[in-house]
Formats: C-alpha cells, sequence, structure tokens
C-alpha cells in the first residue's frame, strides 16, 4: 500500500469532530432559544383571545347621539331575529352570561360577542332577563303591525270590521306594553286582566266615536280615522298596562348600576315618553298609505282586482315600519335619566343624605 493510502487510513488529528462541537453553553444556548420561541407563540396566541373589558351592559354605539341609538335600534328591531331558533336564543344567553362572568371562549371574536348581545336584547327583558312572549318582542313589530294597520286601514269603512280590528289592534298593543314594560316587579293576572280589559275598551270606544263623527266626511279623511284612533288609544293603553309602574315607581340607578330605589316622576317621565315614540312610529305607516291608495283606487288597476287593495295596503305600511320603528324607538335614549331634584321629596333626601355625589338617576324607560 503507498504512502498516500496509510496517511488516508490514519486518524486524522487536524480533522474536526463534529461530536464535540456542542459545548454545554451551547447547549444552553439551544435551550433558552426554544424556550423564547415558545414564550412568543404563547403571547401570540395570547393577543388573540377576545378582551373581557367590552362593556356589553351598554350598547355597541354611542347613546348619546341619535346616530348611534338608530343603529342600535335598527339592529333590535331586525324583524329576522324573530326567526332565530331556542337553541340560537339560549346559546347567544350562555355567551352573554359566561362573558359577564369572565369566561371567554378561544373561538369567540368581538363581532360574535356583539352578534350575541343583539339576539339576548331581542328576546330577554333587560331588568328581569326573562325570555319575552314572541309577538311582544320590537323585533315582531314590523310583521305584526304591517298587518294588524294594513286591515285597519282597508275594513275601516263597517263598524264590525273597525270592533274587530280595533280590538285585535289594542289586544296586540297591550301585549307589547306588558312585554316590553319597565322593571322587576312582578304584576299579578287580576292586575293585567283589568289593565287589558279597560285599555281595549277604551280604545275600541275611541275608535267608534271617531269613525261615527267622520260619516259625512270626504272618503280621503275618513282614510284617517284608524291614525287618529292608534294615536288617541295609545295614550289610553299604555298607561293603563302599566299603571303599575305610575302606582309604585320604576327602578332608578346611579351612573354604574347601583339601585337607588323606585320612583314614581320617572316613571311618569318613561311612560310619556314612550307614548310619544309610538304615535309617530304609527305616523308614516297610516299617513301615507291613504294618500297612496286614494290615488291607486282610481286607476283601472284596482277597479280590476280589487281584492289587491289589501295586500297593496299592507305592503305599503311595512315600507314605512321598517324605517319608522327603529329611528321612532331612537328619539329618547333606552337608558333615560332625570335631575335627583326633579324626584319625589322624599326620595331626593334618601339620595341626597346617602348619595350625596350623584346628580342624576338613570332608568329604563320600556319600548
Amino acid at each position: 500500500m503507498s504512502c498516500k493510502g496509510l496517511w488516508l487510513l490514519e486518524p486524522q488529528k487536524n480533522t474536526v469532530d463534529m461530536t464535540s462541537t456542542f459545548s454545554m453553553g451551547d447547549t444552553g444556548m439551544l435551550v433558552l432559544v426554544s424556550f423564547l420561541y415558545s414564550l412568543s407563540l404563547v403571547q401570540i396566541i395570547m393577543s388573540t383571545e377576545l378582551s373581557t373589558d367590552i362593556n356589553i351592559k351598554e350598547p355597541r354605539w354611542d347613546q348619546g347621539t341619535f346616530i348611534g341609538r338608530a343603529k342600535h335600534f335598527f339592529t333590535v328591531t331586525d324583524p329576522r331575529n324573530i326567526l332565530l331558533s331556542t337553541e340560537q336564543l339560549e346559546s347567544a344567553r350562555q355567551i352573554i352570561q359566561d362573558y359577564r362572568q369572565g369566561i371567554v371562549s378561544p373561538e369567540l371574536t368581538e363581532d360574535a360577542l356583539w352578534r350575541a348581545k343583539y339576539i339576548y336584547d331581542s328576546a330577554f327583558h333587560p331588568d328581569t332577563g326573562e325570555k319575552m312572549i314572541l309577538i311582544g318582542r320590537m323585533s315582531a313589530q314590523v310583521p305584526m303591525n304591517m298587518t294588524i294597520t294594513g286591515c285597519m286601514m282597508t275594513f275601516y269603512k263597517s263598524t264590525p270590521a273597525v270592533v274587530f280590528w280595533q280590538w285585535i289592534n289594542q289586544s296586540f298593543n297591550a301585549i307589547v306594553n306588558y312585554t316590553n314594560r319597565s322593571g322587576d316587579a312582578p304584576i299579578t293576572v287580576s292586575q293585567l286582566g283589568t289593565a287589558y280589559v279597560s285599555a281595549t275598551t277604551g280604545a275600541v270606544a275611541t275608535a267608534l266615536a271617531l269613525n261615527a263623527l267622520t260619516k259625512h266626511v270626504s272618503p280621503l279623511i275618513g282614510r284617517f280615522v284608524p291614525f287618529a284612533a292608534v294615536a288617541a288609544a295609545n295614550c289610553i293603553n299604555i298607561p293603563l298596562m302599566r299603571q303599575r309602574e305610575l302606582k309604585h315607581g320604576i327602578p332608578i340607578t346611579d351612573e354604574n348600576g347601583n339601585r337607588l330605589g323606585e320612583s314614581k316622576k320617572a316613571a311618569q317621565q318613561a311612560i310619556s315618553q314612550v307614548v310619544v315614540s309610538r304615535i309617530l312610529m304609527a305616523s308614516p305607516g297610516m299617513a301615507i298609505p291613504p294618500f297612496l291608495m286614494n290615488t291607486l283606487e282610481k286607476r283601472a288597476f284596482l277597479k280590476r282586482f280589487p281584492w289587491m287593495s289589501a295586500p297593496i295596503q299592507v305592503g305599503l305600511v311595512g315600507i314605512c315600519l321598517v324605517f319608522a320603528t327603529p329611528l321612532c324607538c331612537a328619539l329618547f335614549p333606552q337608558k333615560s335619566s332625570m335631575s335627583v331634584n326633579r324626584l319625589e321629596p322624599e326620595l331626593q333626601a334618601k339620595i341626597k343624605a346617602s348619595y350625596p355625589e350623584v346628580e342624576r338617576v338613570y332608568f329604563n324607560k320600556g319600548l
């Protein structure tokens, strides 16, 4: 064998031994790098988790402005909410209850949280937390009111029709007024029955009286009788269905939600605001279609297909209500307020003695 071959077989002292390359210091450096990498991954994961600082007790948009309130109520009164299943409602309630306790699922996003909140708000009472009657929810206002109002304005000429549709309308209003009442105090069946009978009787009597007064006026004026009856009936129905609040008051709180007592003055302001917003809510749907229908009924189409009058009227009312319902709900803040100095004297004294820093009180006005 040549010298060159022998040289290849001999261990080479100058060759680097790869197994001895990593010293103890290098191993420590690898561990440190691995730890920092793992820590960065944890931080990335944690940064994608939803914060628990979002205030879901309040609406998503600024309620100090009309635009903010309008966005809020366009979401709350969305008719699609009445199509949600019991499972979807319960899922939304669970998300909200968990979030209030600081429990956040990893896949929950901020948009999903707000969506759950508005589903929850559309179906559950803000004070009692109980699930509201389906047709009494604000999301049912457009489909229910467009049907009832359209029929009231179509079948307004005969006394039996007036009695029937006004009774239907005031029965529906009584359910809505009870469902969207303010406060968490229970109301007895007897109180509810008395309020319902009083409200519907007064409303139907008002409609019949107005109908009798306008028998000899032009047909166009006659078309406005249902609106006048509804406006007058709201002034009767809402206070009667919420008479317990007027007698005993509604809960008032400070700006942080701490309960301070119950006030009749707050109830008076709340119910007055609701009456005004309900009358204005009905105005476009009961004021605009009469002019259009008065013109359409002179045309050949409705003379040829008179049965189309009711569907067209219902459709016109529905278009008006889609916008009128949320916009009129937004006229006043849902969380209304008043100065302590406007409360009952004894309640003023109690608050000023126990909470001298409180200048305004807050309350749910109802809808």
